[in-house]
């Protein structure tokens, strides 16, 4: 059984009814949840008192920040989170001309070992409840006292290894009677799990689909990528040229652009002859320095000429905008120094 925050409007419909509630007292619930962002039962003023205290029985899903960061540069917020079972996840709140985005985890920590990535060291610990990916939309929205409108799920974990929990939350997220976010300001993130992304292409959601590429080809994708061993590559374009023709959302290609091993000019114009026939775009990013990796990033003029090689070969680019880089950029890095921290 999911835990109540989780839970669908037709879930708790059914719920209360079993305790004679009426359907209203649902909607209301659903409301205080998932719209008001109440933090505890107390706070919904508008349910009857017996209702506060027979709902206590069932745990409401709130994170605790435990410390936030922001950056002088440019206001990014990144915030540690505490779950209820004492494990952390990351968030990061990004501020644009055209709104805020928040970028959320999908799990506590990672098992697919990309080796340029810290969110990875030490493997993953659990995946995450809807309730508990929607909370962090939540907490930083109340804390902040301004909407989130747009949502990338590109923190901590693969979201697509954690794909019926993402799936529900999704749900959850565009419902008209909660945020009700347009799933088109909504971009998952995946490092290519085949099944995941058919089976995310046929629910036919307009979100954006992200793909962790980082490479040209399988031999140096095999070697930051583990993943690469399981799905090749040829298997992974196959299945974002499926995402398109079922949704009609071009794929993004993220490709994080480390010295010396992915960054070769030779490289661009190979990543575009596999590239062109998707029409997609490409987001180069200089990659943020892990110290457990020993990776670089590219230098700035190695990035522009990778970036023209891409443009010469047709292929559409943008080099993302750094956000936060005064503070633990890195997916993973804040979890990791709080953890080495604690006794």
């Amino acid at each position: 059984m999911w835990d109540i925050k989780s839970m669908s409007l037709t879930e708790l419909q059914g719920l209360l009814g079993e305790q004679g509630e009426p359907s209203y007292r649902a909607k209301q619930l659903f409301s205080w949840m998932h719209q008001r962002l109440a933090a505890s039962y107390e706070e919904m003023t508008n349910l009857p008192r017996s209702l506060r205290e027979k709902l206590e029985s069932y745990p409401l899903t709130v994170l605790q920040a435990e410390t936030v960061q922001t950056s002088m540069k440019d206001g990014t917020k990144k915030y540690l989170f505490r779950l209820g079972d004492g494990c952390y996840v990351e968030s990061v709140l990004m501020p644009y001309s055209y709104g805020n985005s928040v970028c959320i985890s999908s799990q506590v920590g990672c098992a697919m070992g990309c080796r340029f990535c810290a969110s990875t060291i030490g493997g993953k610990e659990r995946d995450l409840l809807p309730s508990e990916m929607l909370d962090q939309i939540y907490r930083i929205q109340a804390e902040t006292k301004e909407r989130v409108s747009h949502v990338v799920v590109m923190g901590s974990g693969e979201p697509l290894d954690n794909l019926e929990n993402l799936i529900r939350f999704l749900d959850l997220l565009g419902s008209e009677e909660g945020l009700h976010l347009g799933m088109r300001n909504v971009t998952v993130s995946t490092c290519g799990l085949v099944p995941g992304i058919r089976l995310l292409a046929e629910k036919k959601y307009a979100i954006t689909l992200a793909l962790s590429l980082h490479a040209p080809d399988d031999e140096i994708r095999k070697t930051i990528m583990p993943v690469a061993k399981r799905y090749p590559l040829d298997e992974v374009l196959s299945a974002c040229a499926y995402y398109f023709s079922q949704t009609g959302r071009r794929v993004t290609f993220e490709y994080s652009l480390i010295a010396g091993v992915n960054d070769a000019p030779w490289m661009a114009k190979k990543l575009a002859g596999r590239l062109k026939p998707l029409q997609g775009h490409v987001n180069l990013i200089p990659v943020n320095p892990v110290a457990e990796r020993g990776y670089h990033r590219t230098q700035k003029p190695n990035i522009e000429l990778f970036k023209k090689e891409l443009e010469k070969n047709g292929i559409n680019v943008t080099i993302r905008r750094e956000m936060g880089s005064d503070i633990d950029g890195a997916c993973g890095q804040l979890r990791a120094r709080y953890r080495e921290k604690q006794p």
